[in-house]
């Protein structure tokens, strides 16, 4: 593994394949927290890549609309959705959005991220200090490459599970 810490790595295992992602409590300290929470909790596993645009990122996390193991999937809303938990407030850095960034969705407002994610397929500096980056792929960004493409798509892919490495 990339990251010789196993309680900041995320292994996500798609329907494309392993996605490992290096945790950066440095630059987002609550937003690691989050997705470590989250992930323990498996609410990440099931859920779909409900948002993916060719060239520029792939959108997941929608735990409460987008679980297909969940009583509340509904493929229409997926994206629509959040956690159970409280939304969080920004934590801007300067991390570049390039390649294999990991980084926070939101709406409008700065402070309303909660459990969904994009992942980078191309240099998205236009991002940059308005969403909070909070990893990096580090293994498997040819398996993110691989996602099925669409606004909203049709018979997404997902993730299969999603842990942090110190608990495998």
């Amino acid at each position: 593994m990339a990251n010789d810490d196993p309680e900041n790595t995320i292994v996500m295992e798609t329907t494309k394949g392993t996605v490992v992602i290096e945790l950066r409590p440095d630059l987002a300290p609550n937003h690691v927290d989050r997705i470590k929470d989250l992930a323990r909790a498996g609410e990440y596993d099931g859920v779909v890549f409900h948002r993916v645009i060719d060239g520029f990122m792939a959108q997941t996390g929608d735990v409460r609309f987008g679980g297909q193991n969940s009583k509340s999937f509904d493929p229409s809303r997926a994206g629509m959705g959040g956690s159970s938990k409280p939304d969080l407030k920004a934590e801007f850095n300067d991390e570049n959005h390039s390649r294999g960034t990991c980084s926070m969705a939101r709406a409008q407002s700065p402070n309303s991220a909660n459990s969904q994610f994009f992942i980078c397929f191309e240099d998205a500096s236009f991002l940059d200090k308005q969403y909070t980056v909070w990893g990096k792929v580090v293994e498997g960004m040819d398996n993110v490459d691989q996602i099925k493409r669409g606004e909203p798509v049709k018979d997404p892919d997902s993730i299969v599970s999603m842990k942090v490495a110190a608990d495998l």
